[in-house]
């Protein structure tokens, strides 16, 4: 199987996996020892506002009061990760594709809301992991549909509408697909 690489994994209604019903999964990392991806349609109970409050109480914001946070995925729930445009400078980052970068350090929570933030991100907790070969074989069962990422999902699109508008860029209508599995 090609590699996944910045592609968006849209869940099939068919998927019975209680996390991954209905998500969109931007993939990070894809390769033969297997796959890391940021679920970016589930939002947690808790405001990027709350949670930079819990980090740092002197932290200065700005521009996040309501933005949410994400629920990543079901693999280290404590760990934060923030997609987010090319922006260079950030302790532990790594460019993904030209214009996206995944960064996993303090630093960058401590400048959202400022002038120093990048112009586009999101905030997970948690990661989406698949071991060798288990991402392939969800493929065969028919679990996922896959298609080229783009910012305008990622960070433009209203968070309860990325399912949709994934598959919409397959041509899909995903109200037109039933979760009921026949046989002939």
């Amino acid at each position: 199987m090609q590699s996944l690489e910045h592609q968006l994994l849209i869940a099939m209604p068919t998927l019975n996996d209680p996390y991954f019903t209905k998500t969109v999964t931007y993939i990070c990392e894809h390769n033969a020892n297997g796959a890391m991806g940021l679920v970016i349609n589930i939002p947690v109970r808790i405001t990027l506002k709350e949670l930079l409050r819990q980090i740092d109480s002197e932290h200065s914001l700005q521009d996040v009061s309501n933005q949410r946070v994400l629920a990543g995925g079901p693999v280290s729930p404590d760990r934060g990760f923030v997609l987010h445009n090319s922006q260079s400078g950030w302790h532990s980052s790594l460019l993904l594709k030209d214009d996206i970068m995944i960064t996993t350090s303090k630093d960058i929570l401590q400048s959202l809301g400022t002038d120093k933030a990048p112009d586009q991100f999101i905030v997970a907790l948690g990661y989406a992991g698949w071991s060798a070969g288990q991402l392939e074989a969800e493929f065969q069962q028919n679990s996922w549909l896959n298609t080229d990422a783009d910012k305008q999902i990622l960070f433009e699109t209203p968070i309860e509408l990325r399912w949709q508008r994934a598959a919409e860029k397959l041509g899909i209508d995903l109200g037109h697909l039933s979760s009921e599995v026949g046989h002939a």
